[in-house]
């Protein structure tokens, strides 16, 4: 029988751990927060599939900057036995690093997560990313 306060906490914890992981560029930790099996899609190209293609995305990305911190807020948690659905709107703050050392590129939008109970723990087994507000100097990201 789980108890669905642990539960809670497990989840909002492992949500939480999401930011310092990328933001530190802990790459090999990413696995505390996703499954290995995980399905995805940033909304730049459709869904990707497995933990070595998030990998992938999150380095093409997060290495090139020099400094970056992703705010996550109105969190909503639904938990039903071994599955939950997490809702949390996002603001992430990219800066350049070189000669886009000064630039920054902002993104906001929301992260809907599918999780399952898995005997590690908690992980998003699906993450969908929607994005409203695009600002700053997108070259900080995109080429």
């Amino acid at each position: 029988m789980h108890n669905d306060s642990e539960d809670y906490r497990a989840i909002m914890n492992t949500l939480a751990a999401f930011p310092r992981v990328v933001d530190g560029k802990h790459w090999d930790r990413v696995g505390e927060v996703f499954a290995t099996d995980i399905h995805f899609d940033y909304g730049d190209g459709g869904e990707k599939q497995g933990i070595e293609a998030l990998l992938t995305q999150f380095k093409e990305f997060h290495n090139r900057c020099s400094a970056m911190q992703h705010l996550l807020g109105s969190i909503q948690v639904e938990i039903d036995g071994d599955n939950a659905l997490t809702r949390a709107y996002v603001q992430a703050r990219h800066q350049g690093i070189g000669d886009k050392a000064d630039a920054i590129f902002d993104t906001h939008g929301e992260y809907v997560d599918q999780w399952q109970r898995r005997p590690e723990g908690w992980r998003i087994v699906r993450r969908d990313a929607t994005w409203s507000v695009f600002a700053g100097d997108a070259s900080v990201l995109f080429d």
